[in-house]
């Protein structure tokens, strides 16, 4: 017997859950739970609704009302989706709760004694009409890079990461007004510190699938950096320092400690220590956009705070939406909400599970949706269940018949039903839950033929003992499934229990007990409708009704839309551009002759580039990559032709090319002045 710590990331309270967010994490980790309890170990369930943050309370200024209030809203939401959708958690709770404020403050405080978390001053933006510095998400300006509308830490344009400073005629949400450069003192996190520790748990760890070791390692050698740890605000847990009046860490600084502090107040509830389940084996759920911050910025504060690291970071990779990147912005979207109402959820836990691996990312298609549920669940699972009780009542008076003189069909049969439970349980086990729900699929396949084969309509008239035989082992099947199934499609499993007259509770290995001859079943009932066209026109008509009413919103419609639905959207899909507005961009090949820190900032170098023809100045935001002595005679593509800006007060001619992360394209082998086609 093991002990199992299992958790989700966290749903951020500002919106209620879509189907993104069940496919990712959460319909994965109740499967793998309920396999575990199952199978005899012992297992802990966790997660919370994630509460602070600037979004919630950029939210909650744009209501009127205080964060806690719009938090709490969509707590009870998201509570109620994950509830909807038999998501089998042993402690749901709130990071606004008490508990995980005193455990997040002591973590903090743990990590600051020890010398790993230290005082910086930095440059950020301060509103003096609002008399508060600005966090990222309370600014909005223009992108430096593209010359779009961006707020303080992103552009959704070019994808491109900024800090706000770097922003052009930056402006203080809240209340429009220019903000200033002041120097401002926060706490960082020595990441860094962790390099070499971290490198041997990425490389070393068995656990990690691909897509997790890849991400973090690729993170790795570009070479950690310190993380900032604080944020001046009112929204969030006070760092517990004196003199840090006015502070709250960092949302990233504390969410992670929410899988712990719920794991607490189950243990306040049941009594039993939490810590023997997290010295156990640990499993993170998570959607690969956080693959980050939970392979490498999470492990580096359980180093530091000397606690055991996750052993497995199961990373869901991201669903689209008929084609279509989802977009809450957009209401490109399902609400979990929304589909429960029309659907029985089982339909839905099984739809995302068998659409496709966790480890690719796929689509959701109400076409497709419509088409599992009928070819599949109803044509082989559902009508396999509804000829074996029917028959089985019908001849042999509702109880299973005996088992005499197997024929070689038969044998075959019995064995694919004997080998199904461990089959499905080891794919489970390795989290290839798809590939678990296909071998019980198949197994239905090939009741469906032996059934048909056998003929028991033809054998109770010619051969009692064929016929007897086959419903023998079709109710063998039928039990078995419902065994199997139950941490798919639950409600359902629990429902071919009723029928079989078992209970609805069961170990794994009661999937391997036969039924005895004479067990008596109940009467037989539909389990799984086909869903008509009608209904599947209907859903699509109205998604895409949502989109055409969106796009038919005026500008300024969408700018106030925008300051009052801050969330965290899973991405818009990219505008496409024509290859002549392409051609207008002029890249160049040029050679950094000069580079020099700017003055209070920790991000942004000044450089002189020689392009061929002349030589521009460019400032770019690689210091926190690059140490500008690093860069000097370095070649680079260098996009020549945009207007100038000014950046800190320095005039920029150019944008270096580099990817999110600041790490340089670097084009060694062409000429200075070249351009790029």
């Amino acid at each position: 017997m093991t002990k199992i710590f299992i958790s989700c990331a966290l749903p951020y309270a500002n919106g209620p859950c879509h189907l993104g967010h069940l496919r990712s994490t959460y319909i994965p980790a109740d499967i793998y739970a309920r396999y575990n309890r199952m199978a005899g170990n012992e297992v802990l369930m966790v997660c919370a609704t994630d509460e602070h943050g600037t979004p919630i309370a950029v939210k909650a200024d744009a209501e009127g009302k205080e964060p806690i209030e719009v938090a709490k809203r969509y707590h009870d939401m998201i509570v109620e989706d994950i509830n909807s959708c038999d998501i089998s958690f042993d402690n749901f709770a709130r990071t606004t709760d008490e508990i995980h404020y005193q455990i997040s403050q002591n973590f903090f405080k743990y990590l600051y004694d020890k010398g790993l978390i230290y005082e910086e001053t930095i440059q950020q933006l301060y509103c003096e009409n609002c008399e508060k510095f600005l966090p990222d998400r309370y600014v909005e300006g223009i992108c430096p890079v593209c010359g779009a509308e961006a707020r303080g830490d992103h552009c959704e344009v070019c994808g491109r990461a900024l800090d706000p400073i770097e922003l052009v005629e930056p402006r203080c949400l809240t209340c429009g007004n220019t903000p200033v450069i002041r120097d401002s003192t926060q706490y960082f996190f020595k990441l860094s510190h962790f390099q070499k520790p971290l490198e041997e748990y990425i490389s070393t760890n068995p656990y990690l699938p691909p897509n997790v070791r890849n991400y973090a390692q690729n993170w790795l050698k570009e070479g950690l950096q310190d993380w900032i740890m604080t944020r001046d605000m009112k929204w969030g847990i006070p760092v517990p320092l004196e003199g840090a009046e006015g502070k709250v860490i960092y949302v990233w600084g504390e969410a992670f400690i929410g899988y712990m502090s719920s794991a607490a107040a189950w243990s306040r509830r049941t009594g039993i220590p939490w810590e023997d389940y997290w010295n156990g084996h640990v499993v993170h759920f998570i959607g690969k956009d956080i693959i980050y911050h939970h392979s490498l910025f999470w492990p580096a504060m359980l180093l530091g705070r000397d606690c055991k690291l996750p052993d497995d970071i199961f990373a869901g990779e991201f669903l689209s939406l008929e084609g279509r990147k989802m977009s809450t912005s957009k209401n490109w979207v399902v609400w979990v909400a929304d589909f429960v109402k029309d659907f029985d959820s089982d339909l839905l836990r099984y739809y995302l599970t068998i659409n496709a691996p966790l480890n690719k990312d796929t689509d959701f298609s109400w076409d497709e949706f419509q088409r599992r549920v009928n070819d599949e669940l109803a044509d082989v699972i559902g009508n396999f269940l509804h000829r074996t009780f029917t028959f089985t009542k019908k001849f042999f008076d509702g109880k299973v018949p005996e088992y005499k003189n197997p024929s070689e069909a038969d044998l075959e049969f019995e064995q694919a039903i004997k080998e199904l439970p461990d089959k499905v349980g080891e794919l489970i086990s390795e989290m290839k839950f798809r590939e678990g729900l296909v071998e019980i699929i198949l197994t239905a396949k090939k009741g469906n033929k032996y059934f048909n084969d056998q003929e028991p309509w033809k054998a109770v008239k010619e051969d009692m003992e064929k016929a007897s035989n086959c419903l023998y082992l079709s109710n063998q099947l039928c039990k078995a499934m419902a065994v199997l199934l139950k941490p798919y499609i639950p409600n359902k499993a629990d429902a071919i229990c009723e029928i079989i007259n078992i209970p609805t509770e069961n170990t794994w290995d009661d999937a391997k007990v036969f039924l005895e001859t004479g067990h008596e079943i109940n009467k037989a009932k539909p389990l799984f409708k086909k869903i008509e066209d009608k209904v599947i026109e209907a859903q699509k008509e109205k998604l895409y009704k949502n989109l055409e009413n969106q796009e038919n919103e005026s500008e300024d419609d969408k700018k106030d839309d925008k300051k009052s639905k801050e969330s965290k959207d899973e991405g818009e899909k990219m505008d496409l551009i024509s290859i002549d507005e392409f051609a207008k961009v002029e890249i160049k090949i040029g050679k950094i002759l000069e580079c020099e820190k700017i003055e209070k900032s920790n991000k942004l170098l000044k450089t002189q580039i020689d392009i061929g023809d002349k030589t521009i100045q460019v400032v770019a935001g690689l210091g926190k990559r690059y140490a500008p002595e690093d860069l000097i005679g370095k070649k680079v593509p260098v996009v020549t032709n945009l207007k100038p800006a000014k950046l800190m007060g320095e005039k920029s001619e150019g944008m270096i090319m580099a990817t999110e992360s600041a790490a340089i394209l670097t084009p060694d082998d062409c000429e200075i002045g070249e351009l790029l086609m």
